[in-house]
């Protein structure tokens, strides 16, 4: 069998596109991970973490919404209408996972709620009440900058 040449060039072409393809991918993935500071990387392949979230304000406790975080868009952080009301916080993360993707105040900017050392929702540091933090039994003043882990036990308190 005698291929033409037109054969040839086109098979060429496509050849030569696919290793480039290929290079591409390659090059891209590697220069994502590269960067990322290593100091900075909390996972490399992903995981699947279940914080708890407990929001009291002013002795009452604040629901947290069902599938917030679900919709058109997946969002990495979200509730399921099975355990939100147990204030579990599903993060279902994939690939290299750094310190900031974990932070507090990513569940909050997807609900679109403000909270900070300062603020929840629409109450702040003043004479009716003073944001204070609990994580997993122990006073904690990271707020907005905690990095949640799997298993945490977070309470969020204005009092």
């Amino acid at each position: 069998m005698h291929l033409s040449t037109e054969v040839k060039i086109i098979g060429g072409i496509g050849l030569l596109t696919l290793v480039i393809l290929v290079g591409g991918v390659f090059f891209l993935s590697k220069s994502e991970n590269l960067s990322v500071p290593e100091s900075e990387i909390v996972e490399r392949n992903g995981f699947h973490w279940h914080p708890k979230l407990t929001i009291t304000i002013k002795g009452r406790k604040q629901e947290i919404p069902a599938n917030l975080g679900i919709g058109a868009v997946h969002q990495e952080i979200h509730t399921h209408d099975q355990d939100a009301k147990d204030g579990v916080i599903h993060m279902e993360m994939k690939g290299v996972v750094t310190k900031d993707e974990t932070k507090l105040k990513n569940f909050f900017r997807i609900w679109g709620k403000e909270f900070s050392s300062t603020q929840i929702f629409d109450e702040t540091n003043g004479p009716d009440g003073k944001m204070k933090m609990l994580v997993n039994g122990k006073a904690n003043t990271d707020f907005e900058n905690y990095q949640m882990r799997d298993g945490d036990k977070i309470e969020v308190r204005y009092e």
